[in-house]
């Protein structure tokens, strides 16, 4: 049995609501989260906003993540950004999976392959998809019918450890059912409400949350014993999105 803990994050390229580039309140958050594996999204590479700086190389390097991972899915006149995920665990595959739909903005789900056991003789993986879902509803339908149709989705045993996890965008929760019901997914960063229905933890606007943006959803031998955003005051202004934090259990008989 291993616990994990997982934050998903879309750090807005380190421009925080006052306008300002500024990394460092990015890693202070993740410091102070102090997470296993974590999930970025909206990360700048080579891009003179962010001083054309790698900023997944930056964040890693700062928090102390030997392994970690960035896919681009829009190019820029001037460098690139997309999802990055760092790692306490060996990256041992990755790749991007393409859920541009027609000729809306480029998008992408980063699909990382996780070592998280050292045993010789009994290796253990986490598969982590990093996701940034579009605008329009029928768009990140289609996104998400891409997403399960891809040969690193298809080819998982419904009992491997797995986690689907980034900016949704889904404000109305219309692919909760996808996720719940078409593909036996749990999702963590649901709250039961006092009517008993099922409302997704608010993200976005990080200073006063209305939506329920950034979501993790997992399936496997997995349970999620906890889950949250951050707390610090340094989060409502560091992005326009909150991170969302969770901590699962993982069983050895996978």
């Amino acid at each position: 049995m291993k616990t994990i803990k997982v934050v998903s994050y879309n750090i807005h390229r380190a421009i925080g609501i006052d306008r300002k580039f500024a990394p460092e309140r990015i890693i202070e958050i993740l410091q102070t989260i102090n997470a296993d594996v974590v999930m970025l999204q909206e990360v700048d590479e080579g891009v003179p906003r962010s001083n054309e700086l790698n900023l997944a190389q930056v964040l890693a390097d700062a928090c102390g993540y030997n392994h970690h991972a960035l896919s681009h899915n829009v190019s820029l006149k001037k460098g690139r950004y997309g999802n990055a995920t760092l790692s306490r665990f060996p990256i041992v595959k990755q790749n991007n999976i393409d859920l541009t739909i027609e000729d809306k903005k480029r998008r992408g789900c980063q699909h990382t392959t996780l070592q998280i056991s050292d045993s010789i003789t009994d290796f253990q993986f986490l598969e982590v998809f990093n996701l940034h879902l579009g605008l329009s509803a029928k768009e990140r339908q289609k996104q998400a019918g891409k997403l399960f149709k891809s040969n690193e989705f298809i080819e998982l045993a419904m009992a491997q450890p797995c986690i689907i996890g980034g900016d949704f965008n889904d404000w109305r929760s219309l692919l909760r059912a996808l996720f719940i019901i078409g593909k036996d997914f749990s999702c963590a960063t649901d709250r039961t409400s006092f009517r008993g229905n099922e409302v997704a933890m608010k993200t976005f606007p990080s200073f006063a949350p209305r939506g329920g943006l950034d979501r993790i959803y997992y399936r496997g031998n997995m349970v999620c014993e906890q889950v949250s955003t951050s707390k610090m005051r340094i989060a409502k202004v560091a992005s326009d999105h909150l991170p969302v934090i969770a901590r699962f259990r993982i069983d050895d008989d996978v």
